[in-house]
């Protein structure tokens, strides 16, 4: 069982108590029990909505020396900023940016996912959030093209 946790949680980041306590309740199932904790950790995610995101972030992305990106993005702590999850959604996001072009972050959080176009941004990020336990917020961005 012990190996079964320790692939649980490579393959959702999750914690190791959180990965023990779903495949006991998935009754050993690996699916199931990868299923009960995207469940848990968006409801997890929709109980920080609350929080100040008061860290941030600057995270530049050019794509092909045309297309130039800054994003300013949130989460609560410096710990967190610095976590190579997060350092890679600010990364995903920013790249996104520059592909798809949104408006405004109301508007990015909205479009489906360039990487992965069956989930939103908004999706991605409330992903993060679940595995990292805090509030993370999109603040502005802007978007150069020549």
């Amino acid at each position: 069982m012990t190996d079964e946790i320790k692939k649980l949680r490579e393959t959702t980041g999750a914690g190791v108590m959180e990965c023990k306590r779903a495949l006991d309740d998935a009754k050993g199932d690996f699916d199931k029990a990868i299923s009960l904790i995207n469940e848990r950790g968006l409801v997890k995610a929709e109980t920080k909505a609350g929080r100040t995101a008061g860290a941030g972030l600057l995270k530049s992305y050019i794509h092909n020396n045309r297309v130039g990106v800054l994003l300013q993005i949130h989460a609560e702590t410096d710990f967190v900023l610095r976590s190579e999850v997060f350092q890679e959604l600010a990364h995903d996001v920013a790249m996104h940016i520059a592909a798809m072009m949104p408006e405004s972050p109301e508007a990015l959080v909205a479009q489906p996912f360039v990487k992965n176009e069956s989930i939103t941004v908004g999706d991605l990020i409330k992903s993060v959030t679940a595995k990292v336990g805090e509030k993370i917020q999109v603040e502005r961005f802007c978007r150069y093209e020549i």
